[in-house]
């Protein structure tokens, strides 16, 4: 799916290797504010083979890291030629999974920026099925370098 300029650009700025990206497509970017996108777990991630062997499922903390990684792309979206570096997921606040995906389905991710303090951005998300379900919401604080 083809996605606008300016959103791949701000997708390209996760600093994350292809095998350990768990943002596919981002969807809509409100700098500074908020961020939609969504990851399509394939089946053929090394995590799987473990997890649980014969029925696979999505390991609820890829789904942090999933909304950890479109938090950093959000936190970078309004600060122009001055981005944080050496951004990194710093605490996991009030998380709750509600449930899992298995290979094939699609996560929608959502966050919204609550709060920032030099070198501190924390953000609030939900990870949905691609019906709508809720399969997790909490918060989380990334760090990073002004």
């Amino acid at each position: 799916m083809s996605q606008p300029a300016d959103l791949f650009q701000a997708l390209s700025s996760l600093p994350h290797g292809p095998s350990f990206r768990f943002v596919d497509e981002l969807v809509e970017l409100i700098p500074g504010v908020s961020a939609t996108a969504r990851w399509t777990l394939k089946g053929d991630e090394a995590f799987l083979a473990g997890h649980f062997p014969g029925q696979p499922l999505l390991p609820g903390v890829i789904m942090i890291e999933s909304l950890a990684q479109l938090g950093g792309v959000l936190a970078q979206s309004d600060r122009g030629d001055h981005p944080l570096k050496n951004v990194r997921l710093t605490a996991v606040r009030q998380f709750k999974i509600l449930g899992s995906i298995s290979p094939g389905q699609t996560l929608t991710i959502q966050a919204k920026r609550d709060a920032v303090m030099p070198g501190l951005v924390q953000i609030s998300g939900e990870i949905l099925t691609a019906d709508g379900t809720k399969l997790a919401t909490g918060s989380i604080v990334l760090s990073g370098e002004e």
